[in-house]
């Protein structure tokens, strides 16, 4: 790392056309699945197998009734939620999870193995609900979080939402990024603008709080721990000020991986999902 930040920031002064360029690859790179095998007992389900153009999906569905989609986060898989699925089962629920391209067992995303953009993991999701239905629900993580977002936007009506850990804001972490790998505003300015040019849509319209009237926003559940390492806490309450219907939960020593795994919650989002009840807007639960 010292190696990348002195070469950097020679970069930022000299050449920051190119630096914006090695910025633009590490930022859309998907970094290695870390997590481990967790054997449980799941009924068999049907796999299936969807295209987003010449690009294949892997997913697999189970049960009947109202469908919940679930959707893992950037550098994860399908697998990450199967906690999930048995409770959702048990209430009633068909559910359907999937690889997003570059992920998993699907094939390389459009910009290459190992490299994806929000619009490409919306565009797996959306061919994913083509096929199975209209989502009662979607349980979603991290930056898939905002790929169901995008989605949303482009006409994908779920009944209700439940965000784990969401990245709501993406822009802050450009300078995240920038502080880490040791480059200043003009590498991470070009970054942006490479970036935005790269995926056909401006930063602006991957900012939740700022974009929520351009949808019909259903109730909404969001679960985070503001000791997160990963994505920040206050994505989650900019969120939560401005949707009509929503509830923040927070919760402490989950970080940003074993929310996925915390009983507690798992039975809150079941309970959430299969409630017919409508929350009361902008509840806030310690």
């Amino acid at each position: 790392m010292t190696a990348v930040r002195t070469a950097f920031g020679t970069l930022e002064r000299v050449a920051p056309d190119l630096g914006a360029r090695w910025a633009e690859s590490l930022w859309l790179r998907i970094p290695p699945y870390r997590g481990k095998s967790r054997p449980g007992v799941l009924p068999r389900g049907e796999e299936f197998t969807v295209r987003v153009k010449d690009r294949k999906v892997v997913g697999t569905a189970w049960g009947s009734g109202p469908v919940v989609y679930l959707v893992h986060g950037r550098g994860g898989i399908s697998a990450q939620l199967h906690p999930f699925v048995a409770p959702l089962l048990a209430a009633g629920h068909r559910v359907v999870t999937f690889d997003a391209l570059s992920h998993g067992a699907s094939d390389p995303g459009f910009l290459g193995p190992h490299h994806f953009t929000i619009p490409e993991m919306a565009s797996a999701f959306t061919a994913v609900v083509k096929e199975h239905g209209r989502p009662h629900a979607v349980i979603a993580h991290s930056l898939g979080c905002a790929a169901v977002f995008f989605a949303l936007r482009g006409g994908v009506h779920p009944s209700r939402l439940v965000f784990l850990a969401p990245m709501t804001q993406p822009t802050p972490y450009t300078a995240v990024f920038a502080a880490t790998l040791g480059f200043g505003e003009r590498i991470r300015t070009r970054l942006m603008d490479r970036v935005a040019a790269r995926v056909g849509t401006p930063w602006d319209d991957f900012d939740m709080p700022t974009q929520v009237t351009r949808i019909a926003p259903p109730p909404l559940l969001t679960v985070h721990d503001p000791a997160d390492r990963e994505t920040r806490y206050d994505d989650s309450v900019a969120v939560a000020k401005v949707w009509p219907e929503s509830e923040l939960v927070t919760v402490k020593d989950l970080g940003h991986w074993r929310v996925l795994r915390d009983q507690d919650t798992i039975t809150r989002a079941v309970d959430f999902v299969s409630s017919r009840e409508r929350q009361q807007p902008n509840q806030r639960t310690a």
